[in-house]
């Protein structure tokens, strides 16, 4: 197992799986760090992460790049773009990243959290998703959702999800960190 004191979580910070991340992360003793931009309300301002302007554009990308790789349309793109720009911060500073949500047939996961997953996939990160209709863990490996039960395995990660966080979702991830790194304390 790896020195906790060594290990950060990236994250957003926002209610639901990347607050459930944050609250494990400061229980097992491991650094966190959550990106957001200014007018974005956060739930977690622990190590808050205020990106500037000039720190967004170094995560723009076209917003019809984003929709072709998700294969939706997004109606309010000057909000969601910031979000997306974001998430680049989370996903590039983070190794294997940990997703709370659910796996659409398409194999694209909902909502914003799908982005940070289609990154790691573009960065060729390791990625798990926790499927909450499934129950269970889920990780891209050779272009397919292959069941699995992850561990956080290196110094850096991302833990994002979705806002609707099930109590299943909640105790998946406390058994991550607890497959981990033991015991939290």
């Amino acid at each position: 197992m790896m020195e906790r004191s060594e290990v950060t979580l990236y994250s957003g910070g926002h209610k639901g799986a990347e607050t459930e991340f944050g609250k494990h992360a400061e229980c097992w003793g491991i650094g966190e760090v959550n990106y957001t931009f200014d007018g974005h309300a956060t739930e977690r301002d622990k190590n808050c992460h205020v990106l500037s302007a000039e720190e967004l554009r170094k995560g723009d990308i076209s917003m019809e790049i984003v929709s072709k790789r998700m294969g939706r349309t997004y109606a309010k793109a000057d909000k969601i773009r910031k979000v997306i720009q974001s998430i680049f911060h989370m996903v590039n500073k983070g190794y294997h990243v940990f997703a709370i949500g659910w796996i659409q047939p398409d194999d694209t996961v909902k909502g914003g959290t799908g982005w940070g997953v289609e990154l790691a996939k573009l960065f060729n990160r390791p990625v798990s998703v926790y499927d909450q209709d499934r129950k269970a863990w889920f990780s891209w490996k050779d272009s397919a959702w292959v069941a699995d039960t992850p561990v956080i395995a290196d110094a850096t990660f991302v833990g994002t999800g979705t806002r609707n966080l099930t109590e299943d979702g909640a105790k998946a991830i406390e058994a991550l960190f607890q497959r981990s790194f033991g015991d939290a304390g």
